[in-house]
C-alpha cells in the first residue's frame, strides 16, 4: 500500500472514530467510572431498602422521605468498602438525592438562579438558557430509560402521561415552571424535555422598567387601562415574554375584584387573594375525560368573575373569549402568537373560525373590534433582551379593515439598552370611558417625552 493510501485509511479510521457515539467510559474518566459505580450500586440497593415510595406521585410519599433517604444513605455509605475520598462520599450523596427526590442530572440545573430554561436533547446533549443565551451543559442522562423515569415522573405528580400513543405532553413542575416532552417515535434522536422556569419571586413593574421591557410612562398608561377595565390582548413570539407582561397586568387588578385564570398548564402567579385557578386536563389513556380550554372559558362565565385572565389562547377558545369581553366581563386580559399587532388580529379571526362557526369575515371583526380594546406586542431581541415594541389601540373599522393606531412604539437606537418606547403623541379614544374607574390620565403621558 502506498504511503498516500494507507495516510488516507488511517483519516478514515480517525474519522469513523470522531462520528461514533461516545460509551460511558469514554465520557467520563476512570476515577469517575469508579465514583459512578458506587454510585449506581448504592442507589439500586436504596431503591431496594425503600421500595416503591421512591418513585409514587407525591401524594404517596411519606412525609419524613427526604430524611429516610439520607439516612439510608449515609449507612449504606458507611458499609461500602471502595475507598472514596470525602468529596466523592458527598458528590455520590448530592446525586443520588438529586436522581431520587428531584429530578436526576438536571436537578441542579433547576435550582440554578442564572439559569432560566433547560433543554435536554437526548440523554447525552443537555442546553440551557442564561441571560439569553443558549448554551451547552456537561449534565447528562445515563441512557435513554433514565431521561425517560424523569420525564414520567414529572407527567404523574400533575396527573399527565406520555407515551407511544401519547407521546406529547404539556406539564407543570410544583413551582410553576412550564414543561413540555416529546417522546419516540416522534422524537427521532430520543426524549425531548424542555423546561420554562419561573422566577422563585415573580417579577414586577419595577424589574420590567429596570430591565427597559418597558418605559415608565407606558407603565403608568397600562396600569390606568387594567384599573380601568380595558381588554387587553398580549401577544409575541414563543418566549418572548407574553406571560410574565401578562402577570405585571395582573398585578394592577384591584384586590376586591374576583378573578378567574384558565390555563394548559398553570403557571401564572397572581398576588390577589380571590383567584380561582383553572387547569385544561388532555384525555386519558381512553381517550376520554378532555376538558379543553374553551370548556373552561364557558364554565367561568358561571362563576361570576369580575376578570377572566386566559393563559394563552390557541384555538377556538378565542370565540368564547370574545364573547366574555363582550358580556359584560370587561378588563380580561389574554395571550396570543403573533409577530405584530396587525398579525395578532389576523390570528384572532382565524381561530374563531376554528370554532366551526360559518361566521361571515365582517361579523368576526365587528366581534374583534367590539371586544379588544389594547394590543402589546412583546419581541425577544438578538441579544436576549425581551422589550415591548408596540402598544396599539384597537379603534373600529373602516369599511372591511380594522383600523388600529399605535399608543407606544420601541424607538431603537444605539444607547446601551438598544432602544426605548416612546409615546407616539397619539391619545386614546377609550380615555373617556376609564372615569368612570376613577381613573384619570394626564395628557403629559402621551407627548412623546421618555420620563
Amino acid at each position: 500500500m502506498s504511503l498516500s493510501a494507507r495516510l488516507a485509511a488511517a483519516q478514515q479510521d480517525r474519522s469513523q472514530q470522531a462520528a461514533r457515539p461516545m460509551t460511558a467510559a469514554e465520557r467520563n474518566p476512570s476515577g469517575s467510572d469508579q465514583v459512578n459505580e458506587v454510585r449506581l450500586r448504592i442507589q439500586r440497593r436504596l431503591a431496594d431498602e425503600l421500595g416503591p415510595t421512591l418513585y409514587g406521585t407525591d401524594r404517596d410519599r411519606p412525609d419524613d422521605l427526604d430524611a429516610r433517604v439520607r439516612d439510608g444513605l449515609n449507612e449504606l455509605l458507611a458499609r461500602e468498602e471502595t475507598p472514596l475520598s470525602g468529596a466523592d462520599r458527598a458528590r455520590i450523596v448530592r446525586e443520588v438525592v438529586d436522581e431520587v427526590l428531584g429530578h436526576g442530572p438536571i436537578e441542579s440545573l433547576l435550582r440554578d438562579q442564572s439559569v432560566t430554561e433547560v433543554m435536554v436533547n437526548g440523554p447525552h446533549a443537555v442546553f440551557v438558557e442564561r441571560f439569553g443565551r443558549i448554551e451547552r451543559v456537561p449534565a447528562e442522562f445515563d441512557d435513554e430509560a433514565h431521561l425517560r423515569r424523569i420525564i414520567d415522573r414529572i407527567c404523574s405528580r400533575v396527573g399527565r402521561r406520555v407515551d407511544e400513543a401519547s407521546p406529547m405532553v404539556d406539564a407543570r413542575l410544583p413551582d410553576g415552571s412550564r414543561v413540555n416532552a416529546i417522546v419516540p417515535p416522534i422524537a427521532l434522536d430520543g426524549s425531548s424535555l424542555t423546561i420554562r422556569k419561573f422566577a422563585a419571586v415573580p417579577l414586577t413593574v419595577g424589574d420590567l422598567l429596570d430591565y427597559g421591557t418597558l418605559s415608565r410612562t407606558a407603565a403608568e398608561f397600562l396600569e390606568g387601562c387594567v384599573r380601568g377595565r380595558r381588554n387587553v390582548v398580549v401577544s409575541g413570539g414563543t418566549g418572548s415574554g407574553k406571560t410574565t407582561i401578562l402577570n405585571v397586568l395582573s398585578g394592577f387588578v384591584p384586590a376586591d375584584e374576583r378573578i378567574v385564570t384558565i390555563e394548559d398548564a398553570a403557571e401564572l402567579q397572581l398576588a390577589q387573594d380571590h383567584v380561582i385557578r383553572l387547569e385544561s386536563r388532555p384525555p386519558n389513556s381512553e381517550g376520554r375525560g378532555t376538558i379543553t380550554t374553551r370548556d373552561l372559558v364557558r364554565n367561568a362565565l358561571r362563576m361570576r368573575p369580575d376578570r377572566i385572565v386566559v393563559g394563552e389562547v390557541r384555538d377556538s377558545a378565542a370565540l368564547d373569549m370574545l364573547q366574555a369581553m363582550n358580556t359584560g366581563h370587561d378588563g380580561s386580559l389574554t395571550t396570543l402568537h403573533a409577530n405584530s399587532p396587525r398579525d395578532a388580529l389576523s390570528r384572532m379571526e382565524t381561530m374563531v373560525l376554528m370554532a366551526g362557526m360559518d361566521l361571515p369575515s365582517r361579523a368576526i371583526r365587528d366581534q374583534i373590534v367590539s371586544a379588544v380594546d389594547l394590543i402589546l406586542q412583546v419581541n425577544r431581541f438578538k441579544d436576549g433582551t425581551r422589550k415591548i415594541t408596540h402598544i396599539t389601540e384597537v379603534v373600529g373599522m373602516e369599511g372591511d379593515v380594522v383600523t388600529l393606531q399605535d399608543i407606544f412604539l420601541h424607538e431603537y437606537g444605539t444607547d446601551a439598552r438598544g432602544g426605548h418606547l416612546r409615546a407616539t403623541g397619539i391619545r386614546p379614544n377609550f380615555l373617556g370611558a376609564l372615569a368612570p374607574y376613577g381613573v384619570t390620565l394626564s395628557p403629559a403621558l402621551f407627548t412623546g417625552r421618555t420620563w
